[in-house]
């Protein structure tokens, strides 16, 4: 029996600190840090490098073709080299 009234007493601190610490942690869900959106914005501009990169690469091999005759790759190199400027005006 001695030790129901701690009992009592903890279960109505937990109950009493409750919606401070859930309003703590909403607010720390709803705001990015700093360091999170450096991160963010960094791996978004990798993203793009990485893709600028692949549309190169396709537009590179596109003109090979268009230079052999290849009317289609011709019109995918125009489309490579279009999507690399939208990119690169990011």
């Amino acid at each position: 029996m001695l030790a129901l009234p701690g009992c009592v007493a903890k279960t109505a601190l937990d109950v009493a600190t409750l919606p401070v610490r859930a309003g703590s942690k909403a607010v720390d869900l709803a705001t990015t840090s700093q360091s999170e959106a450096d991160e963010k914005r960094g791996r978004e501009m990798r993203e793009r490098e990485e893709r600028i990169a692949d549309l190169e690469r396709d537009y590179r091999k596109h003109m090979r073709q268009c230079d052999q005759g290849d009317n289609r790759a011709c019109l995918k190199a125009r489309d490579d080299y279009a999507m690399i400027q939208q990119l690169s005006a990011r």
